[in-house]
């Protein structure tokens, strides 16, 4: 049975996506395809180097790896379908599969969103507590705080699923959007849906101003860490390792926060759409390009790869 059938008279949606001209759709097929599969290699690369080199095995690398599996299953969620729709002659999705995506897709976005915090304090130990960094961050704890980063997000997600799903449904079908996300399903309702709203408000709030505020004060107290630092290569080194970090958060919080941290009755379709593509998309593609570049560690690692594999390929 169709989760929420009984409540429900349509059995399937349509994603109407970003046009209906199918030359632009081709363009897009191709442009979003080299998104992905950038996306899915770079991530992918990120987690076999933290694996293979030993010496990236502390709670830093855990945690980007684990953050590469993220991204890397983020994208995932969304892109396959919307490059399969770009092309094909239907776009439909059935309830149960938009259930799902919608379950899956707020999973992984509101796991992410606790998973910076957990960043943030690494970050923290690291240069408050250098001495007693891998002592604070056991192995137990990293797998706890990684565990408990999931457990959080889609638990989360059941709720705010569960309250958008079984709303009744009774026509139209045309979802204004690439995926099954919660605001543009939800506009489809056919009653009022003022209820639902505020509890997915509050959860957004909830979920979104809490982490911003534990990144933010975490911050504080690196940065006052760093000024006492007298050496300005220290400071500099100290700022290089947050950098990162702060960038990609500012990449996903900014339109996430945009489109989650604000009343249904200003949601415009085609502005969301193309705004969701920031963390649905670009910021699992820019993610490994941010760690890479600014990680001294990762090119050592690469390069080392590569010296490994050239040789083992090379004559005996």
């Amino acid at each position: 049975m169709i989760p929420g059938q009984n409540q429900s008279w349509v059995s399937e949606f349509i994603l109407l996506g970003f046009s209906s001209d199918p030359t632009t759709n081709s363009i897009l097929f191709i442009v979003f395809l080299l998104i992905y599969l950038s996306s899915v290699l770079g991530n992918g690369l990120i987690i076999m180097l933290v694996c293979l080199d030993t010496q990236l095995h502390t709670p830093m690398y855990f945690f980007l790896c684990t953050l590469s599996l993220l991204d890397m299953t983020f994208a995932t969620t969304t892109m396959p379908q919307m490059l399969v729709h770009l092309l094909a002659h239907s776009q439909t999705i059935s309830f149960a599969r938009c259930w799902l995506q919608m379950f899956v897709f707020g999973g992984l976005g509101i796991t992410e969103c606790a998973f910076f915090v957990v960043m943030a304090y690494d970050r923290y130990v690291a240069i408050c507590y250098p001495l007693r960094y891998t002592v604070i961050l056991n192995w137990d704890l990293c797998i706890q705080l990684a565990a408990g980063s999931w457990v959080c997000g889609f638990f989360s997600s059941l709720l705010n699923t569960f309250f958008t799903m079984n709303l009744p449904y009774c026509g139209p079908n045309r979802v204004n959007h690439y995926l099954c996300e919660g605001p543009s399903v939800r506009s489809l309702a056919c009653m009022d849906t003022h209820f639902v709203e505020m509890v997915d408000l509050v959860l957004s709030v909830f979920l979104g101003v809490t982490p911003i505020s534990l990144i933010v004060a975490s911050y504080i107290r690196i940065a006052m860490a760093i000024l006492k630092i007298k050496s300005s290569v220290g400071r500099c080194k100290a700022f290089s390792t947050c950098a990162s970090h702060l960038t990609v958060v500012t990449l996903f919080y900014a339109p996430a926060t945009y489109t989650y941290l604000r009343p249904d009755s200003s949601y415009s379709a085609e502005q969301d759409k193309k705004i969701s593509l920031f963390y649905s998309a670009f910021t699992p593609l820019l993610n490994p390009v941010v760690y890479s570049l600014r990680n001294q560690d990762i090119k050592r690692a690469f390069l080392k790869v590569m010296y490994y594999g050239r040789c083992t390929s090379g004559p005996g």
